[in-house]
């Protein structure tokens, strides 16, 4: 199995070990990547998807946290965390476990070793963008900044900046607009990952 060289084994250890039991190996594998901005709903998005069909989440939020107690958000500080997401969806996927990666994903380099690690494993691969209007997302980080209990340090400002920088999907994926009803989208994407 292909193991990215950049990734520190230990690192990949400790973000295997923070997502608890994993389900057992199933026939058909899915890597669901699921792009948008904060405060797009994606982590929230991803917990509902995890409850219906069981696939494990890894989230770039809580991950970083995990290797970083107090996070820079610096290009080298998410190359390494990164780098142990993407080792840990292929060690996941090499043992039969579908994943989902809850990140903001915004660009096409930052996605195309998601599709890499997808075909290299023979699992389906399902994109995800998640929306909200702005308004929407903006009355959510107010709210997040004001109650303390979000994983993500994403504030107004962070979202406004990544506005500018999202690349569309070039491939087909859904668009899941999380300040409508999510049911019928979450049981479609259910249905991708439980096809044969």
């Amino acid at each position: 199995m292909p193991v990215d060289t950049d990734a520190d084994a230990q690192d990949v250890d400790q973000v295997l070990a923070a997502l608890g039991p994993l389900p057992p190996p199933r026939g058909r594998l899915a890597l669901v990547v699921v792009s948008g901005l904060p405060g797009a709903g994606k982590s929230l998005f991803c917990r509902e998807l995890r409850r219906r069909t069981g696939v494990v989440i890894l989230e770039s939020d809580a991950l970083r946290k995990l290797l970083f107690p107090r996070p820079a958000y610096s290009s080298e500080e998410s190359q390494r965390l990164f780098a142990a997401i993407h080792a840990a969806i292929e060690r996941l996927l090499a043992s039969g476990v579908s994943c989902t990666l809850d990140a903001t994903n915004l660009k096409e380099r930052h996605r195309e070793p998601l599709y890499a690690i997808a075909e290299r494993q023979g699992a389906k691969l399902i994109l995800v963008e998640v929306t909200a209007a702005p308004d929407v997302v903006r009355r959510r980080l107010e709210g997040r900044t004001q109650d303390g209990a979000a994983l993500s340090d994403a504030d107004v400002a962070v979202y406004e900046r990544m506005r500018r920088e999202v690349e569309e999907i070039p491939r087909e994926h859904f668009l899941v607009d999380t300040a409508a009803d999510t049911g019928p989208a979450l049981a479609a994407i259910s249905r991708e990952i439980e096809a044969p």
